[in-house]
């Protein structure tokens, strides 16, 4: 896990947390200007609980990092504009706005998050880099333990990869056996399907001969009958 000083020193470091805005708010509700996006110098002091001289010092110090990352000196036609925009949110509200200057320097989320990963003497920064590095170290874990996981399931499907080549030939060996079974069944059927027919043609014999032999009692009977006349 990188330290705290190492976040200090390293700007590649402070480059790969930038996109986690979201631990400003964790550690203390930053209060946006109106137009949502900015706050100034004078907002950041507040937010990190030092004076803005430290501030200015600051961004004098890192100038070409803040401004990589939003920071902004708005002059002229963009002040007045940035000044005529925000005092029409601010009076929807029925706020106030501040009295207007030669120039204002603006920071985004972003470059206040840089901010609070170059400010030494601030209790607030400090947590901020805290929140940062012990998420980083929790996502460090949890890639960990999902490595493992994936390590687990890879060598059991290793061990059923195994398993299925095993039983490769003794699955093949019943399936020709199926085929032989279902082979005698149609033969088995076939002779029971003839005996079938054979059973019908005898019934049918049997019924002829009945009808002969109750001809011949009625014959039988009928000569007897002539006999005893006689």
């Amino acid at each position: 896990m990188p330290s705290e000083v190492a976040l200090l020193e390293s700007r590649t470091m402070r480059a790969e947390h930038l996109g986690r805005v979201d631990a400003l708010d964790k550690v203390k509700a930053l209060v946006m200007l109106p137009d949502g996006i900015h706050i100034r110098t004078e907002d950041a002091s507040r937010y990190f609980e030092v004076s803005t001289d430290v501030i200015r010092q600051l961004t004098a110090r890192h100038r070409a990092e803040l401004t990589e990352n939003g920071m902004r000196v708005l002059r002229g036609s963009d002040l007045r504009s940035f000044h005529s925009d925000n005092m029409s949110l601010s009076s929807g509200g029925g706020g106030s706005y501040p009295q207007r200057r030669s120039s204002l320097t603006l920071y985004s989320r972003r470059s206040v998050l840089n901010i609070a990963m170059l400010l030494r003497d601030s209790d607030i920064a400090r947590c901020v880099r805290t929140y940062l590095l012990d998420a980083e170290e929790g996502w460090r874990e949890g890639y960990v333990s999902l490595d493992r996981r994936l390590t687990n399931v890879e060598a059991c499907l290793g061990g059923v990869g195994v398993a299925l080549q095993e039983l490769g030939p003794v699955l093949n060996r019943m399936s020709i056996r199926l085929d032989n079974l279902d082979r005698r069944l149609d033969a088995t059927n076939k002779v029971v399907a003839a005996m079938s027919h054979r059973l019908c043609a005898m019934s049918d014999d049997i019924k002829r001969i009945d009808g002969r032999v109750d001809d011949v009692v009625h014959e039988l009977r009928d000569l007897r009958r002539g006999r005893r006349r006689r």
